[in-house]
């Protein structure tokens, strides 16, 4: 029986052109080992009538032969193979156990053995490739190739893996878009579900970023690639889904250094209970029938499988849902938790700022939408994010936006442009003040409504036009819809609730936490100032787990208990140092994870102590009385399977929705 559930090397699938891609799930039958345990089966049933029915031996002797090669001589040579690396493998054992049995004549008892063990084996086999079909159904989700446009128009279909930053790429309607990139012509609507989680196609025209993956709409576009296929939102999910399932956790560590040593006194325990009566005149076939069924009924198969199924199935289930666990002692450490400390921009908020008033001062002859037509026009040229959200606003509103002349902008200022004939200045208010001629009610009542917008965490813009302040725009950035629903459930699984920490000003956290229901706010903070409140919480006897996404969050990260990134507009520091990605920007997937975690831990308690029972049941059993062979090995073999299936448990979509819904247990 292995140690560990590894999944097969996962290859390119090439998925359907277009439409929705199956999933598709590996056969029994195309494993091997499910072939040879088939065959080992159907020779013991064959062999089986015919001695209970007092045929000749020639007749199913062969048969059980036969079973015993066909069942018996993968893990035997894997066995023999693990003994030139003087390591002892249980499988090598239980093939020695059915060999004895044979030896003093218990030929069915031993081919029992083989053929339940060769099951359970390819059982183990299955579950291995059913988690790896959780990672190959990701890679379905790319297409095999792509419409690659040349300088001169011309068209050319390549497959993904050769395309390279800068190309352009024409992705029809229907078709799913082949490489990460950014629209450079065209309008559509992409489903984009499988990436971010949104339920909801969503519009894209120039300048949009699109992924991998995606279903594009009706319409046609024009998609300049900005990442290879290697380092594609896919493919980051894919390879490190198998980065983790390579990994081991702490508990599998410990159990595999002590199967060794278990192992080498299961032996010489096996040497006792042979020798000991045999010594005291028992009769040599009673002797080392009971030591064969000792040998199997101790063997640790079911504790060496107790550990990664679990915890692989969980690490498979939360890839699926868009949570890149990097590694089986992670999702291990998830679990432990007991304290979160989160980011405020781009964690608890959305991370592009949005206009969330528009406020025109008294005397200045204009109206909301006249105020933000010519704010929106006169940033309409400036890549600053406050600019774009400005434009964003207007055209929500679905504004018409003039042409603006003679732009100029000044870092740290603001920009300035002729809309309509009148010259527009939008920009910091301290900075913008200096320059105007406003009357002193004018330059009050701006007052009032700037200290309103800050006392309420907004950043306030100054509009000025014609050198006369015309009004102010609040821009915020929002909340994330499900923030105030995580913090509860993240509150509700640590037993105290989270902590803020950012670098924001204190006016704008706190009112941002307010809205979260999060009492314990630390604003101000450099990323130094993030580190040290991490390892205050942790001297205080605390784990921590620490939610962020920017460069200021990646010493908090690397220093926290376990770091959680927020993946799509996280910064590349970040997510290197995190141990853990939400690659759709899902911050309800947080708690989800940690909800998964603990489950994964509790079946990996649960299979610890079923095969202790198990085993120590059948150790007494056959010490103190008489066990039968066969009895013997349905009780192992049957233990080592109920902890595999009952690991892969968390494979299950519902797995998933219970542990989303805040069920831990």
């Amino acid at each position: 029986m292995t140690s560990t559930l590894t999944p097969q090397p996962v290859e390119r699938a090439k998925p359907a052109r277009t439409g929705a891609v199956a999933r598709r799930r590996t056969r029994v039958l195309a494993l091997p080992e499910a072939r040879w345990a088939a065959a080992a089966t159907v020779l013991f049933l064959l062999a089986l009538p015919l001695q209970l029915t007092g045929a000749p031996a020639w007749t199913w002797g062969p048969l059980y032969a036969l079973s015993y090669v066909t069942g018996g001589w993968e893990p035997g040579w894997e066995g023999l193979k693990a003994l030139k690396d003087r390591t002892l493998d249980v499988d090598l054992l239980m093939v020695v156990a059915a060999l004895g049995a044979a030896a003093i004549g218990q030929v069915m008892d031993g081919a029992l053995l083989i053929v339940i063990f060769a099951t359970s084996g390819a059982l183990e086999a299955l579950a291995t490739a059913r988690t790896a079909d959780s990672v190959r159904g990701l890679l379905d989700l790319a297409p095999a190739t792509a419409t690659r446009l040349g300088p001169d128009g011309g068209e050319q279909a390549v497959a993904v893996e050769d395309l390279t930053v800068g190309d352009l790429v024409l992705v029809r309607p229907g078709e799913r878009v082949g490489a990460d990139g950014r629209v450079l012509d065209g309008a559509s609507e992409v489903d984009q579900a499988t990436i971010t989680g949104e339920p909801l196609p969503v519009p894209k025209e120039r300048g949009d970023e699109v992924f991998a993956g995606t279903l594009n709409g009706t319409g046609a576009l024009r998609v300049r690639v900005e990442r290879d296929a290697s380092d594609s939102v896919i493919a980051r999910i894919v390879r490190m889904v198998q980065e983790a399932s390579e990994t081991k956790a702490p508990t599998q560590l410990f159990i595999e250094k002590v199967e060794q040593r278990y192992s080498l006194g299961m032996v010489a325990a096996t040497l006792a209970v042979f020798l000991v009566p045999l010594a005291f005149g028992a009769q040599l076939t009673d002797a080392l029938l009971r030591a064969m069924t000792f040998m199997i009924v101790a063997s640790p198969c079911a504790v060496v499988l107790a550990t990664m199924p679990p915890l692989l199935s969980a690490i498979a289930n939360a890839g699926r849902h868009g949570v890149l666990v990097k590694s089986a002692v992670v999702m291990e450490r998830l679990g432990q938790v007991d304290a979160v400390a989160l980011d405020k921009t781009g964690t608890l908020t959305e991370g592009s700022p949005r206009v969330t008033d528009v406020r025109p001062l008294p005397g200045s002859g204009l109206d909301e939408g006249e105020l933000l037509t010519l704010a929106a026009a006169a940033e309409r040229p400036s890549e600053h994010p406050l600019a774009r959200a400005v434009v964003d606003a207007a055209r929500e509103r679905g504004l018409d936006l003039p042409d603006a002349q003679d732009f100029t902008s000044a870092p740290g200022v603001g920009v300035t442009a002729v809309v309509g004939g009148r010259t527009v200045a939008v920009g910091a208010p301290a900075r913008l003040l200096e320059t105007v001629d406003g009357t002193a009610v004018k330059l009050e009542e701006f007052g009032r409504t700037a200290a309103e917008l800050e006392e309420s965490g907004r950043t306030a813009v100054l509009v000025v036009v014609d050198g006369t302040p015309a009004g102010l725009l609040g821009i915020a950035d929002r909340l994330r819809p499900d923030a105030a629903a995580t913090v509860a459930s993240l509150a509700r699984l640590t037993g105290s609730a989270p902590v803020l920490l950012t670098g924001d000003n204190p006016r704008a956290a706190a009112h941002l936490a307010a809205e979260a229901r999060i009492d314990d706010v630390r604003a101000g903070l450099l990323p130094q100032d993030k580190l040290d409140a991490v390892r205050e919480l942790e001297s205080a006897g605390r784990k921590v787990l620490v939610v962020g996404d920017g460069v200021n969050d990646a010493p908090a990260l690397a220093a926290a208990h376990t770091g959680i990134a927020m993946g799509r507009a996280g910064s590349d520091l970040a997510l290197e140092t995190a141990d853990a990605v939400v690659v759709r920007d899902e911050l309800a997937a947080v708690p989800a994870t940690v909800a998964l975690s603990r489950r994964a831990r509790r079946l990996v308690v649960q299979n610890l102590v079923i095969a202790g029972v198990f085993i120590a049941g059948l150790v007494v059993w056959d010490l103190a009385g008489d066990l039968p062979l066969p009895l013997g090995v349905a009780g192992h073999e049957g233990s080592t399977v109920l902890v595999g299936l009952n690991g892969l448990r968390l494979l299950r979509e519902g797995a998933w929705q219970r542990a989303a819904a805040g069920e831990s247990s």
